[in-house]
This record gives C-alpha cells, sequence and structure tokens, in this order.
C-alpha cells in the first residue's frame, strides 16, 4: 500500500489551478472584435455557399424536381440568403442584429431548401420557415433601432 500523500486527498482538484499572475482576463473590446471576426466569416461563408446553392438550381436541380413552385422556392431561399449574408457581413458589429441574421437565414433559407429537396420527409420544417423570416426582420430592426455607433467597423484578420 502507497504511503499517503497529503496532496492526495479527495479535496484537491483534478486539474492544477492557473495563477493569478498567468490569467488574462477577455476585456469587452477584445471579445467584441472576436465576435466580430466570427460573424464576418459566417457572412462570407454563407455568401459563397449562397451562389454555390443558387448555381445547382438554376443547373442541377433541375434535373431532379420539374415543379416550377418548388425551383422557384430555392432560388427565393439562395436570393434571402445572399441578401443577409451581405447584411450580416454590415452587422458584424452588432451581436444582437448579426445574431438575428445567422439564425434567420438559417432557419428560413435551410428550412427551404430542405422543403425543396423533399417536401414529405421535412415537412416538419414548415412552421420552421415563418420563424426565420421574422429572424431577419428583427436583425434589421434592430439595425435601424438599435444603437447608432455610425458605419461599421470591419475586423481586421
Amino acid at each position: 500500500m502507497p504511503a499517503n500523500n497529503p496532496t492526495d486527498d479527495e479535496s484537491s482538484p483534478l486539474l492544477p489551478r492557473p495563477s493569478p499572475t498567468l490569467q488574462t482576463q477577455t476585456r469587452p473590446a477584445e471579445s467584441a472584435m472576436a465576435s466580430s471576426a466570427i460573424f464576418w466569416k459566417v457572412a462570407a461563408i454563407s455568401g459563397a455557399t449562397a451562389v454555390g446553392f443558387g448555381a445547382f438550381g438554376a443547373h442541377g436541380l433541375k434535373k431532379r424536381i420539374a415543379d416550377p413552385a418548388r425551383l422557384a422556392s430555392w432560388g427565393t431561399a439562395a436570393q434571402y440568403q445572399l441578401i443577409h449574408s451581405v447584411a450580416l457581413l454590415m452587422a458584424s458589429g452588432n451581436p444582437l442584429a448579426a445574431s438575428l441574421f445567422t439564425a434567420g437565414m438559417t432557419m428560413f433559407s435551410g428550412s427551404i431548401y430542405a422543403l425543396t429537396l423533399n417536401p414529405e420527409k421535412f415537412k416538419f420544417l414548415g412552421p420552421v420557415t415563418p420563424i426565420g423570416g421574422v429572424c431577419l426582420i428583427a436583425g434589421w430592426l434592430v439595425l435601424a433601432f438599435g444603437k447608432k455607433g455610425g458605419p461599421p467597423k470591419f475586423p481586421r484578420f
């Protein structure tokens, strides 16, 4: 049986605690810049996928779906995603508006894409589409009536 070590009692932490002098605290400005940089990247990726989905809808989807209304829905989803990707770029310094745009694009366009591909399988997503639309509208209203900070400050990478 090993000798009892006073540091091996059950009350000692599993991981060593960092010394207070080594801890760094994130300042609000640094946190806002990190958030802004994340939304900027999300917006850029969303814009790229919107262009890709739009091209797929205009060319590849026509081979799989004959219904013009479903094809038009796909085009609407891609258009709204692209427009709101640009809005998200502009709102990347406003975390509330940026979050609403991100949620709105995901729910609005994402549900339409899924419903266009397989309406029966994804029927449960029908109510998600208008919720996403409300998020998009709310994002615009937050920009209109929220804190007025002048033109957007774009993140530096």
